[in-house]
């Protein structure tokens, strides 16, 4: 199940939503040359990552910044920073530019402590912005419920374009987060799950008075639990392109 786009696109620009991908990919194109270097890489990491062992001797307090902006391969950034354009343009256009910016510092700071509160002795450096992503999804969650999300469903070999409310595939997700923070070692087997349950948290509390601002369940009953734009509907339709057989 992979979410691949909404059905309410922005009022306005999202400006920080841009810049923060733009940032997220300029850094990593600037280390990436060190993945044909393990030793480098991780020497790398350790300077920059949040290392949970190294804040609990009293060092490496800055990983809880730098470490939103790193991330562990192509795939881990490609996977963050579609989450982060299918979600944060309209949160941002709720919050304002620089309201979204702060928020999303903090979920990514709340995030980190999360995941450094369940293993606060792990030597694995944690990297990726997944933490002040999941925050952008849990203050969606609470905003916009019932907005239209596309989802990619993949059976084996069965590949499904299916649209399902908003609420359905973010509680989805924040329940297999919190599955895999229980069914796995306290650092999380190379997954910090307990990052992004803690985030989606943070993220939601840091928009509920936004929310109590807009009305409350008043703003859901005038929006139908929706960004209040106009929804943009997509068709998968057949192409008129005729074949061309081949000859025998």
């Amino acid at each position: 199940m992979f979410p691949i786009r909404d059905h309410n696109p922005s009022g306005r620009t999202p400006f920080v939503t841009y810049g923060l991908i733009a940032v997220n990919v300029l850094i990593f194109i600037g280390y990436y040359g060190l993945f044909s270097n393990p030793q480098m890489l991780n020497m790398f990491f350790w300077d920059w990552a949040l290392i949970p062992a190294r804040v609990s001797q009293g060092d490496g307090a800055a990983g809880f910044v730098t470490s939103m902006f790193l991330h562990g391969g192509i795939m881990h950034l490609l996977g963050n920073m579609l989450f982060l354009f299918i979600f944060g343009d309209n949160v941002e256009d709720e919050m304002g530019h620089l309201g979204y910016l702060v928020f999303y510092l903090a979920s990514g700071l709340a995030a980190g402590l999360a995941q450094y509160i369940t293993a606060p002795f792990s030597p694995v450096p944690m990297v990726g912005a997944s933490g002040a992503i999941a925050g952008v999804m849990g203050a969606y969650l609470l905003l916009f419920p019932r907005a239209e999300v596309d989802i990619l469903v993949i059976l084996v070999i069965i590949f499904k374009i299916i649209t399902i409310p908003a609420w359905i595939m973010l509680a989805l997700w924040l329940g297999m987060q919190f599955l895999g923070g229980f069914g796995t070692a306290a650092d999380g087997g190379g997954v910090a799950y307990w990052a992004h349950a803690g985030g989606f948290v943070i993220g939601l509390i840091l928009a509920l008075p936004l929310w109590l601002r807009r009305g409350g369940p008043a703003f859901w009953r005038r929006t139908r639990g929706h960004p209040p734009h106009p929804v943009a509907r997509y068709e998968f339709k057949r192409t008129n392109v005729p074949k061309v057989r081949r000859r025998r």
